[in-house]
């Protein structure tokens, strides 16, 4: 117990003044005389008894009445359990991922936790609010009220350990109260590691009822026909016991197809047929769960002929020509000796088809192409200058050309999963007609190989940029040494490595993954790419590429939709973006990140934690109380205790 004014203390010497009083019994006693004093004499033993105990009765309780008063006046108290944090900084951590879209016993998550510190934050409370997208630092709860009420959901994923980083970024000299308000979901428990030890943790969780939800994945060209496109669409069902999914395909927002869905696994795809020209829409389901997954955008360009070249003798090169069709490529080979370096900026994809040495400058200029999202395919010469072309070949990934080995081998395994065989074949073929070679390289590489030799070594593998694909074959494929020439594999093979899938398959940008996106069209240097729809429009990161722009948009734009790429007022291309999906699954949510820190259940419960662990206890009232008691017991005793 401590004092919050100890001086008055040293009144309690005023005890000593009933004590004096009674020990010397300052009171004068009257003389009475009787005419029988033997009769008093019998009588006067049981009176003094209890006048002595009154006397005491009343020494005791005067002496507890005035300590009660003195110590009243003082001010007691107790010291509070955390008062020494009593200077700590507040900082409220809102999670406003679209997890938080699911709903609890009270509503949607994001909106209960809104609500609840509008209502039960204190006023005087000076503190800094950090959400997955905005900060706002040092301020109160009547300054934010107005973006706490229009606090929209991010298409950022929560992560813990960034925002912690932007905390511990904020230099102070007073320890701080962190309270954390999320679903956890996708949260993993290393991302708790940034706290310190004498930051005091709190934890709310709220939890979703229902955990059930549809989400659309991913949309795809499974097939390319005559006249159409058969597109995939990919969704995953999160949870158990789904009912029926209507799912509905619009272009301009115009209803071009619609179905029901049924799901057996937790993953299903979709087909539908749509017309081979621009296609500028949308995917949508109706689901009870989480909103943001529901829609998936995304634009198909009319298809344009894709520019190939390759380089090397024409003899050898012969069966490229008629995979390389006139109706839906513009197809050209060089020699060596003939070859316009100028063409190839404008390629989509180049064959380099058995160089026995790659000259100095043809090395550089293939390394840009690849750089600036064209496709390159190398067939090795069966006298190729090996170290010549390793040297090169380490620029563009992991993959090099050992030891030729002049013994037959058969190609007896396809990657049936690589993207190059996308849609190619619908079943697994183990019975395919095996292609062989007589002369070939043993390839190293990390990448996982497309076609391999029945001795596990690589045929054909490819490194991978962001933008396009380096294709090495181990071997020569020309009629003398190989009969993959008359194999069905050549040509999805072929036409497959040639395609740009930006330029001839589904525009679709996941908002945040930063990924770069190239497109066919020459500035001048005044000229500028800007993004638009009706709703928001935003300048991308660009870079001038001659005849193309490479683009990367950063975490624009804020709403997922579909947008038109405009050079000035010209329209150059659709695109769409969509919300990253890592929020879609409600059972991935993880409570044990609390498990090292204080959990609360509910935000009102936090600040009254907080106010009654940092508030004294004062118990000088009880003092005041004790003296009118005291009081009252001298009142009593003086007139019942004879």
């Amino acid at each position: 117990m401590q004092f919050k004014h100890p001086e008055i203390l040293y009144f309690l010497f005023l005890l000593v003044i009933p004590i004096l009083v009674h020990l010397f019994q300052l009171r004068r006693f009257k003389k009475e005389y009787f005419t029988n004093v033997q009769f008093l004499k019998e009588l006067s033993i049981q009176p003094r008894k209890s006048s002595t105990i009154k006397k005491w009765l009343l020494l005791f309780t005067r002496l507890l009445l005035l300590a009660s008063l003195i110590l009243a006046f003082a001010q007691p108290f107790f010291t509070a359990k955390e008062s020494k944090k009593a200077t700590n900084e507040m900082y409220i951590v809102l999670d406003n991922s679209f997890s938080m879209q699911a709903k609890g016993k009270n509503g949607e998550l994001l909106k209960r936790a809104v609500q609840d510190l509008l209502e039960h934050t204190p006023e005087a409370q000076n503190f800094s609010l950090i959400t997955c997208n905005e900060n706002f630092w040092n301020t109160d709860i009547k300054s934010i009220q107005n973006e706490l009420q229009n606090l929209k959901y991010s298409g950022n994923e929560f992560r813990l350990d960034n925002i912690l980083a932007k905390i511990n970024a904020r230099k102070s000299a007073f320890n701080k109260d962190i309270i954390i308000i999320t679903d956890a979901v996708g949260v993993k428990e290393n991302q708790a590691k940034g706290f310190k030890k004498e930051d005091n943790v709190l934890f709310v969780l709220p939890e979703a009822e229902q955990k059930n939800n549809v989400a659309i994945d991913s949309v795809f060209i499974q097939q390319t026909l005559d006249d159409f496109y058969e597109i995939g669409v990919k969704l995953t069902a999160n949870g158990e016991d789904f009912k029926e999914v209507p799912i509905s395909l619009y272009n301009n927002s115009k209803l071009a197809a619609k179905t029901i869905l049924n799901f057996e696994t937790t993953s299903k795809t979709i087909n539908f047929t749509i017309p081979k020209a621009d296609f500028n829409g949308y995917v949508s389901i109706v689901d009870k769960g989480l909103e943001y997954d529901n829609t998936y955008y995304f634009s198909i360009s009319k298809p344009s002929k894709t520019n190939v070249i390759s380089i090397g003798e024409s003899d050898k090169s012969n069966y490229l020509s008629r995979i390389y069709t006139g109706d839906e490529f513009n197809y050209n080979n060089f020699q060596l000796s003939s070859l316009d370096y100028n063409a190839l900026e404008k390629q989509d994809a180049i064959v380099l088809n058995e160089i026995q040495e790659i000259p100095q400058a043809l090395q550089t200029t293939l390394k840009s192409f690849v750089q600036k999202g064209g496709n390159l395919v190398i067939i090795p010469a069966q006298n190729s200058n090996v170290q010549n072309l390793n040297t090169w070949l380490a620029g563009f990934g992991a993959v090099k050309l050992n030891a030729a080995t002049n013994s037959e081998k058969k190609v007896t395994k396809i990657n049936f999963n690589h993207p190059l065989f996308s849609g190619v074949f619908e079943k697994k073929i183990d019975n395919f007609q095996y292609p062989t070679t007589k002369n070939s390289f043993a390839v190293s590489t990390t990448s996982p190989a497309i076609l391999t030799y029945e001795d596990q070594t690589a045929f054909l593998t490819s490194v991978k940029n962001e933008l396009a694909s380096v294709y090495v074959f181990a071997a020569s494929i020309n009629k003398e040494n190989s009969n993959f020439q008359n194999s069905p594999l050549i040509v999805p093979t072929f036409y497959n490595m040639a395609k740009n899938n930006q330029k001839t398959g589904v525009n679709a940008i996941v908002i945040g993954e930063n990924q770069p996106f190239i497109i066919d069209v020459a500035l001048s240097k005044d000229e500028i790419i800007e993004i638009k729809n009706n709703n928001e429009k935003f300048i991308p990161v660009q870079q001038m590429m001659n005849t193309k722009v490479k683009m990367t948009f950063n975490e624009n734009p804020s709403t997922a939709g579909n947008f038109g790429i405009f050079n000035k007022t010209n329209l150059v291309q659709n695109i769409g973006f969509n919300y990253s999906r890592t929020e879609s699954n409600l059972s991935l949510a993880n409570p044990d990140i609390a498990a090292n820190f204080e959990e609360i259940n509910d935000i009102e419960t936090v600040f009254n934690t907080i106010q009654t662990n940092r508030t004294d206890t004062q118990i000088w009232k009880w003092f005041v109380l004790l003296t009118l008691l005291f009081l009252v017991l001298e009142l009593l005793i003086q007139k019942f205790v004879k």
